[in-house]
């Protein structure tokens, strides 16, 4: 996302600073100064303190996230790790090749999965193990990253399409879950292809995302929005110009441990070294010019009529630590779309899904639970609002209602 993607530029600038500083620091220690020495002639004296400095800072430029990433997260926890399935390349609708995995009970719900921007499908390991053990699962790469390649272009038009493709591929109505771009993803497919939901598509979850130009709800949108003519376009364009030495870059970045910091801001209380690791791994490892242009293509985006036309139900996940989109979002989400709630979930960021697996894991479950149960899997006529089961106190509260979801629920 955008945020991260500002980020980035500093802490990948100072890398390169401390690299730079650490090489000449080294190279003036070696060409050192000639002066005269006690007997008359001319020695080469050296300053010892730039061998030592010199030779730190280029340790760190290489070595240093293993020294960043137990300083910015904790151990423990479940692994995350950019793990892959036996997955296959298919065709999507958009022309694109599509790298999808699946997993779990070939005659169960079918959730399909679509991850945000920069990252791919490994990085619903952390959900897919258990919610598989019930559930249809399938996962699939955005084109241009992880796998799968794009036809053309790269755009939320072209992602709704093969996400389309998907859908109809199944044969039974499936459950769309999308975290930030996939979200996104969701909401056009909703506004482009509207008759699919209440056929093909019987419920959306939402994670962290957003209905609009992700500049807008971010922190500090007024200054993101004031910069985006002047630097963060040109910057992007440049990036796809530059893709080899922007990606030589990023590398750099990760292995001093720069990159891991900016990505820390991803995340809210709990986040664990892997998962920490897993998500700039990705995001050093997916081409640059590829997410300079789907976030150029975000920049464009707005949801329009596609969060009135998601007349499914609706889970709506939010963050109350979200930099990068700010729970506003959620909330606006939730109200206008016509079967939507919102759920609350305390002390995590963007990253959500990855340091509360557990809560998000039995929100999803739950909520695809009760389509079962009205047997919204299998019937494919139209479909009445979706009413979720609630106290009559939280009945009169209207779709916006929230429940805080703490730690340790």
């Amino acid at each position: 996302m955008p945020f991260l993607t500002l980020l980035r530029i500093p802490f990948t600038l100072l890398s390169l600073a401390i690299l730079g500083t650490g090489g000449w620091l080294l190279w003036s220690w070696f060409q050192g100064e000639w002066v005269w020495g006690a007997d008359g002639a001319l020695v080469r004296a050296r300053d010892d303190w730039r061998l030592w400095l010199g030779g730190g800072l280029l340790a760190w430029s290489f070595l240093g996230r293993f020294v960043v990433v137990p300083l910015l997260a904790r151990p423990g926890g479940p692994p995350s790790r950019a793990h892959r399935l036996d997955g296959q390349e298919v065709t999507g609708a958009s022309g694109s090749t599509l790298y999808v995995e699946t997993s779990g009970p070939e005659t169960g719900p079918v959730l399909i999965l679509t991850h945000g921007w920069g990252l791919d499908s490994t990085i619903w390991n952390c959900l897919r193990g258990p919610l598989a053990e019930r559930f249809r699962i399938v996962a699939w790469d955005l084109p241009g990253l992880g796998r799968s390649r794009p036809a053309k272009s790269i755009s939320l038009s072209a992602f709704a399409a093969d996400l389309r493709g998907l859908v109809e591929g199944m044969g039974r109505p499936v459950v769309l879950v999308g975290h930030s771009i996939g979200g996104m993803t969701i909401q056009t497919l909703a506004r482009e292809h509207p008759d699919l939901f209440g056929r093909e598509v019987a419920g959306v979850v939402l994670l962290n995302t957003t209905h609009t130009n992700p500049l807008q709800t971010m922190v500090l949108s007024d200054l993101a929005r004031a910069l985006r003519w002047p630097l963060l376009e040109p910057m992007l364009r440049m990036t796809v110009w530059l893709q080899p030495l922007a990606w030589l870059s990023a590398w750099q970045s990760y292995l001093s441990g720069w990159a891991h910091v900016a990505n820390r801001f991803g995340f809210g209380r709990y986040v664990t070294r892997s998962q920490l690791e897993h998500t700039t791994l990705l995001a050093t490892r997916n081409p640059p010019g590829a997410q300079a242009l789907g976030n150029l293509a975000m920049f464009r985006w707005d949801a329009g009529e596609g969060l009135a036309r998601l007349s499914v139900p609706t889970l709506v996940l939010g963050g109350d630590l979200d930099l990068i989109t700010r729970l506003e979002a959620s909330r606006t989400i939730a109200t206008v779309a016509p079967a939507a709630r919102l759920e609350i979930i305390e002390g995590v960021n963007h990253m959500g899904f990855l340091e509360r697996a557990d809560v998000y894991g039995r929100q999803i479950a739950a909520f695809a639970d009760t389509l079962t149960a009205a047997g919204k899997h299998v019937d494919r006529a139209p479909r009445a609002p979706y009413s979720p089961p609630a106290a009559a106190a939280q009945d009169e509260a209207g779709p916006d209602l929230h429940v805080p979801i703490r730690p340790g629920s």
